[in-house]
């Protein structure tokens, strides 16, 4: 990916951000085959990206792209969204566009939204055949960049009464997969949406700003 380096200042702290652009950042939502409702509330990352530029001296701009999962242009972003209900199919190319994608600094981030679980099981298990997906610790720092989760996810949306997991998949020691089970991060996000009370939304929104910083920061 070989991005630029940007410093910014974040809640006092100097962050090097990773950039291919020395202006705005834009981040991605995926558009996948197969039937699952890839364009699910699609208000919620908007949301979550007015968020954290209210609250960071990050420079995102304040609209995101659909990028079909087999895109060369997946390389020019540094966060990646995906969630639905449904059906994943992908083909021997888009895995490999993905998997350099992810191994040269991208991060994925994938919610499901009830319904997904096994096919975004079956997704990371096709992207990573050589690793096993494993629950990201509550001291990773993807729970404690701008705001703090010491008890791991925030729980948003109730699916089948599980506590929330963040699982994840690392390459050369950074976390580039984080897959939220049971917590529905993005519900929160598009409160515009959902019925969700305002402590919930806040939470979620903090974390999906974690999410962003984290991704920003990290790339390789």
């Amino acid at each position: 990916m070989n991005p630029e380096i940007l410093d910014v200042l974040v809640d006092g702290s100097d962050i090097r951000l990773q950039s291919g652009d020395p202006g705005e950042v834009r981040v991605a939502r995926i558009q996948y085959r197969g039937g699952g409702d890839w364009y699910n509330d699609p208000s919620a990352l908007t949301n979550l990206i007015r968020f954290a530029r209210e609250r960071l001296a990050l420079p995102l701009s304040p609209t995101y792209d659909d990028v079909p999962i087999g895109s060369r242009d997946l390389f020019q972003y540094p966060f990646a969204f995906l969630t639905g209900h449904g059906t994943i199919d992908l083909n021997e190319a888009e895995l490999f566009n993905m998997r350099s994608w992810l191994d040269n600094g991208g991060f994925l981030y994938i919610d499901d939204d009830y319904g997904l679980d096994e096919n975004a099981r079956d997704l990371i298990g096709s992207l990573y055949p050589e690793q096993e997906l494993t629950e990201v610790p509550f001291d990773h720092p993807i729970y404690h960049q701008l705001f703090t989760f010491p008890d791991g996810l925030p729980k948003v949306h109730e699916h089948d009464g599980l506590p929330p997991v963040g699982y994840g998949i690392f390459h050369e020691g950074r976390l580039a997969i984080f897959y939220t089970y049971e917590s529905n991060l993005s519900d929160g996000w598009a409160f515009d949406v959902h019925s969700t009370p305002q402590v919930i939304v806040d939470a979620a929104l903090r974390m999906g700003t974690n999410l962003l910083i984290y991704a920003l920061t990290s790339g390789q």
